[in-house]
């Protein structure tokens, strides 16, 4: 067993499937890993995601401490994310994860016979 943020998981493996887990939030740490983003450039990047995934997916990165939200005291409010040592900890894995696609992206994978 393996507590993470108050969350208990039967293994590592799982409680990292739970961190990025979902459609979007490896995407977002991988252009976040690029560099500061504000949320409208995220918003650009992702036409399809809608305002309010988006507002979670980052809620959640930050609240498991992947993502830092900064914010700027000036007029008009201007908000970055970042990530994290531990957000950028994850990235050797995306990388991994961006190779294995590269590498598999044109298999064609056989039609079952049914």
């Amino acid at each position: 067993m393996v507590t993470f943020n108050g969350k208990t998981y039967e293994c590592p493996l799982e409680m990292t499937i739970d961190l990025i887990g979902g459609k979007w939030k490896v995407l977002l740490l991988w252009h976040l890993s690029k560099g500061p983003l504000r949320f409208n450039e995220l918003s650009r990047i992702f036409p399809h995601l809608s305002t309010k995934m988006l507002t979670q997916q980052l809620r959640d990165l930050e609240r498991d401490g992947l993502v830092h939200r900064n914010i700027y005291p000036q007029v008009p409010p201007k908000v970055e994310y970042t990530l994290t040592d531990l957000g950028h900890s994850m990235m050797p894995i995306l990388q991994e994860m961006n190779r294995w696609g590269t590498s598999h992206i044109n298999t064609q994978i056989p039609q079952s016979d049914q």
